[in-house]
């Protein structure tokens, strides 16, 4: 049976699942790949929760152990990258919550921005505050890129919210 987008069946145990095609498996006749809303929401959520913590504990790193070891503007690019991860923690929960009522492409699309966004954005700004290196500042754009485009996606998602 081809499981097409929309498609809902009863699972065992009487679980509804709706199939999102992801692409084509291996298999030589090309099946779709597919994975559960849940799967997907919970992978933002807990990629939220997790991002949540190491901002909390960067923050707390940076306000406390780094505050005498790094120069002064380094610690404000410190700071800059904490706010960013925690700043996008959030919109990977909100994310999740979108994407329990609207799974689609736009919502994958928007946690897969805002996820290589912090590791890329927040990743490199840590990165450069630790070491110095000056050349890490001409990654971070990357991540601000991505961010934007998850936060456009996001917007998408939102405007195919259903109005019933």
């Amino acid at each position: 049976m081809e499981q097409i987008w929309g498609d809902v069946r009863r699972e065992p145990g009487g679980l509804r699942r709706e199939c999102i095609p992801l692409g084509y498996s291996r298999r030589s006749r090309g099946g779709h790949v597919s994975i559960t809303r849940w799967t997907v929401t919970r992978t933002w959520l807990l990629l939220g929760c997790v991002f949540g913590f190491l901002s909390v504990a960067g923050g707390a790193f940076g306000a406390h152990a780094l505050k005498t070891r790094i120069p002064a503007d380094l610690l404000v690019v410190w700071d800059t990258g904490t706010r960013y991860a925690m700043l996008h923690a959030v919109a990977l929960l909100a994310t999740g919550l979108i994407a329990a009522r609207v799974p689609g492409p736009s919502t994958t699309v928007a946690g897969v921005g805002f996820t290589v966004g912090t590791l890329v954005f927040t990743g490199s700004l840590w990165v450069l505050a630790l070491s110095g290196q000056r050349w890490l500042g001409a990654i971070t754009p990357l991540g601000g890129l991505s961010f934007l485009a998850g936060w456009v996606a996001l917007a998408l998602a939102a405007w195919r919210w259903p109005t019933t």
